[in-house]
């Protein structure tokens, strides 16, 4: 699954899908500590309250925020470039 902005590449995907609060932003951490500053991370998640919780963690982090993209069967991509 690419983001919804081809011009967006992504260097690393996880899968969060299935995962309630707060696991989808710990699985990010994690996650973004593998990679490089400037690097691109996709997180899958379908949790209700993931849309706001990426948005705030971005937002105390640093990391930008490039795409939310919530799909019809439920599952948001976010993906964040990493500070």
């Amino acid at each position: 699954m690419q983001p919804s902005d081809p011009s967006v590449p992504v260097d690393l995907e996880i899968d969060a899908t299935g995962l309630d609060c707060p696991l989808p932003i710990l699985r990010t951490k994690k996650a973004l500590a593998r990679l490089d500053s400037g690097q691109v991370l996709a997180v899958l998640t379908t949790d209700a309250h993931a849309v706001r919780d990426f948005q705030a963690f971005c937002r105390q982090t640093g990391n930008a925020l490039l795409v939310q993209d919530a799909r019809p069967d439920g599952v948001t991509m976010h993906v964040l470039r990493r500070r």
